[in-house]
């Protein structure tokens, strides 16, 4: 007789010797009541023991320094893991709280490519207006990406000309001219042109190819 099946006995004061099949049977039920079960250790005991065994094999027994370089592994793992995160993941959190979705009164989550292709299409159609405020709409969206400044709720066109003018000086009168026309096909209600369509697409490139100037972002 198994000890398993002498347990089983004792617990059920039954003075008997069952075959094998009944004393398996007779166990397995015995285990199934919640006694037995609250006593099982959780998924959660598991990885706590676990967790504390590894803890404590990072202590060898004392009397030498070495039982100190896995802690210092440890340690150096950590703060590289720390230090990627402030180089690669903060700057792009940040970029993304920089990058409002409001774009000069309108709330627009397009990126500057998108922007560009709308202003495309609306030219491939004649419509001077919309693809001159598209356009001018991806200069800005274009530099708050490369995040040369940013442009915040309750920026008008006329701010962002003056600070991009601050980062692109040789940029400063083509600027000042765009957002005028930005004004005036938004705002006034008055016509674009293929002109000043074409000039808007040239300071998109302009300041695309070129570099912000030093210390000249407005934040």
């Amino acid at each position: 007789m198994t000890v398993a099946v002498v347990l089983l006995i004792g617990a059920v004061g039954v003075p008997v010797d069952p075959d094998a099949p009944d004393a398996r049977s007779w166990l397995r039920e015995e285990l199934a009541k919640a006694q037995y079960t609250a006593a099982r250790p959780t998924w959660f005991d598991r990885v706590a023991q676990t967790f504390l065994d590894w803890l404590q094999s990072l202590t060898l027994p004392s009397g030498g320094g070495a039982s100190w370089l896995p802690v210092l592994a440890t340690l150096v793992v950590i703060a590289a893991i720390v230090a990627s995160w402030l180089v690669f993941g903060a700057p792009k959190l940040a970029l993304r709280r920089r990058i409002s979705s409001e774009l000069f009164g309108a709330v627009d989550q397009r990126s500057s490519a998108e922007m560009r292709t709308a202003a495309s299409r609306a030219a491939s159609v004649g419509d001077w207006s919309l693809a001159c405020e598209e356009i001018f709409r991806a200069v800005a969206r274009g530099l708050a990406e490369r995040t040369v400044l940013t442009v915040t709720p309750g920026t008008t066109a006329h701010d962002f000309a003056a600070q991009a003018g601050l980062a692109f000086p040789q940029s400063g009168a083509a600027l000042s001219s765009a957002a005028d026309i930005f004004d005036r096909v938004r705002y006034l209600e008055q016509a674009g042109t293929e002109a000043e369509y074409r000039a808007l697409t040239e300071l998109d490139a302009e300041l695309g190819a070129a570099s912000p100037a030093p210390l000249a972002g407005v934040p």
